[in-house]
C-alpha cells in the first residue's frame, strides 16, 4: 500500500515543554490507526504538524508527498481535519457554512451540501449555526472534514457530543471511506469503540510512541490473560471445579459464573479441561485483553523503563 504520511524522529519543543519527543511512524493508504494516549500526550501536536499548521522542532514530517510546514503545501485540499474543539461562525446557517469550507477547498457546493444528510443535518440545515447543539456542531464539523472525499483524514475526538445512533453511523462513514482508499488517523479517549473498528493502535506517552500495532499484535505483545467465562451447572455458591489447575487464578462472579485468568498459552489446555471433565458446562465466554487494558499496561511499562 502507498504511505501518505510519514513521521520521521519528529521532536517538537514548546520552550521546556516537549510535546513529541523521537516519533517515528508511517501510515497508509486505506488504514483506519487509532491514536490514543492521555492528555498531553502529544496525539494533536502530530496531527497539526501533519496539517502543516506548526513546523517540527527536528525531524521531518511528510504527508502525500509533500512537507506541509512547506509555504505551498499542494497536499492541504487533500486533507480532512475535525478538531476536538469545532467552531463556526454562528451567524451562518448550516448549509451556508458547508458552502463556505467547499470553495475554500475549491469542491463543487452541492457535493458539499450533500453530506448534511449523511451526518442528520438535513433538517437543520437552514437552522444558524448559533441554535446548534454541541453534538449538532460536531457533526457539522465531521461534514466539513468530509468535503472532497480527502485522501488523508484527521480526526481528533470525533465523537464527542454525538449520541450511540450517530457514533454507529459516523463509525459506517469513516470504515467506508477507508475501504475506498482513504487513510484515517482518530484520536479519542472512548476506546471501548475503537477496538473492533481501529485496523492499527498508536499509543504515546509524555510525547514517545510506546507502542504501534494491531490490536491483535498489541496482545501478543502484552502477554495479558484472557478471561475464560464459565457457567457451570451443580457448582455451590463458593465452589470451584476440581479440574481447575492447583493455583491457577480464577473466582466466582455472582454465584453463578467462574472466571479464569488464563496465559495465553494454556486457554486451549484450560477449555479442553473444561469440556473433557464431563464438567455441565451451560454457557462460555473467552475474553482477550481490551484495548483500556493493553493501554494501561503499555503506559505502566513506559513509565517503568522512564
Amino acid at each position: 500500500m502507498m504511505t501518505t504520511v510519514r513521521i520521521s524522529e519528529v521532536t517538537k519543543d514548546y520552550g521546556r515543554v516537549k510535546a513529541v519527543r523521537g516519533a517515528s511512524f508511517e501510515l497508509s493508504q486505506g488504514e483506519l490507526v487509532a491514536l490514543i494516549g492521555h492528555n498531553g500526550a502529544g496525539k494533536t501536536t502530530l496531527m497539526k504538524l501533519m496539517l502543516g499548521l506548526i513546523r517540527p522542532t527536528s525531524g521531518s514530517v511528510e504527508v502525500l508527498g509533500d512537507n506541509p510546514a512547506a509555504g505551498q503545501f499542494a497536499g492541504r485540499r487533500q486533507l480532512g481535519y475535525l478538531p476536538e474543539n469545532v467552531s463556526f461562525d454562528t451567524a451562518l446557517t448550516g448549509r451556508e457554512t458547508l458552502a463556505f469550507y467547499a470553495r475554500l477547498k475549491r469542491e463543487p457546493i452541492a457535493g458539499a451540501l450533500k453530506l448534511l444528510d449523511a451526518v442528520g443535518l438535513g433538517d437543520a440545515s437552514s437552522r444558524r449555526v448559533g441554535t446548534y447543539s454541541k453534538g449538532m456542531r460536531q457533526r457539522l464539523g465531521l461534514a466539513q472534514a468530509l468535503i472532497g472525499h480527502p485522501r488523508v483524514l484527521l480526526l481528533d475526538e470525533p465523537t464527542t457530543g454525538l449520541d450511540p445512533e450517530l457514533r454507529q453511523t459516523f463509525y459506517e462513514v469513516i470504515q467506508r471511506l477507508a475501504a475506498e482508499g482513504t487513510t484515517v488517523l482518530l484520536s479519542s479517549h472512548a476506546l471501548t469503540e475503537l477496538e473492533e473498528r481501529a485496523g492499527r493502535v498508536i499509543i504515546m506517552n509524555r510525547g514517545i510512541k510506546v507502542a504501534d500495532g494491531s490490536i491483535e499484535r498489541l496482545r501478543n505483545i502484552a502477554r495479558l490473560p484472557t478471561k475464560i467465562r464459565l457457567k457451570i451447572a451443580g457448582l455451590s455458591p463458593g465452589e470451584l471445579p476440581s479440574w481447575l489447575p492447583a493455583g491457577a487464578p480464577c473466582r466466582r462472579l455472582n454465584g453463578h459464573f467462574v472466571e479464569i485468568d488464563a496465559e495465553p498459552d494454556r486457554k486451549i489446555e484450560l477449555l479442553h479441561s473444561a469440556t473433557a471433565s464431563g464438567t455441565a458446562v451451560e454457557d462460555l465466554d473467552v475474553i482477550p485483553p481490551t484495548l483500556d487494558e493493553l493501554y494501561a499496561h503499555f503506559l505502566r511499562q513506559a513509565e517503568q523503563t522512564s
